[in-house]
């Protein structure tokens, strides 16, 4: 359900634009006086809608895009073990150490952990079974 509900406001806010022109064009100019032709109005609206089509394939990408810095980024990565976890210790991620909690037991130096949370400046970690 909770995708759903992001997918529905991923489009709504592709389609911002069209609403917009769409209430202008249909219930605020008539309110004021001004009757816009429908065939031209429609013809608007639907340059507006054919130019999301095309656009929506590389807005969707940024929509789904993952976090690429910062601690959030390290999240599903795998670590080196350099100092014993049990729990607490020292891990290797790329070429930086951490602090480090095993959050299922224990893991010994040279063992491969995956990263599951962020915590300041601790990881906590998984071992991998």
């Amino acid at each position: 359900m909770k995708d759903y509900v992001k997918n529905i406001l991923k489009i709504m806010s592709i389609l911002a634009d069209e609403i917009v022109v769409g209430a202008f064009l249909f219930f605020i100019l008539p309110r004021a006086g001004i009757n816009v032709p429908l065939k031209p109005a429609l013809a608007v609206i639907g340059f507006l809608i054919f130019k999301d089509v095309i656009a929506v394939k590389f807005l969707w990408e940024v929509f789904e895009k993952r976090v690429e810095v910062g601690p959030e980024a390290l999240i599903g990565k795998e670590a080196i073990v350099v100092e014993d976890l049990n729990p607490k210790g020292v891990v290797k991620v790329g070429n930086e150490l951490w602090i480090a909690e095993c959050i299922n037991g224990e893991a010994k130096k040279g063992e491969k952990v995956r990263i599951v949370e962020v915590r300041g400046t601790k990881l906590l970690v998984e071992r991998q079974e």
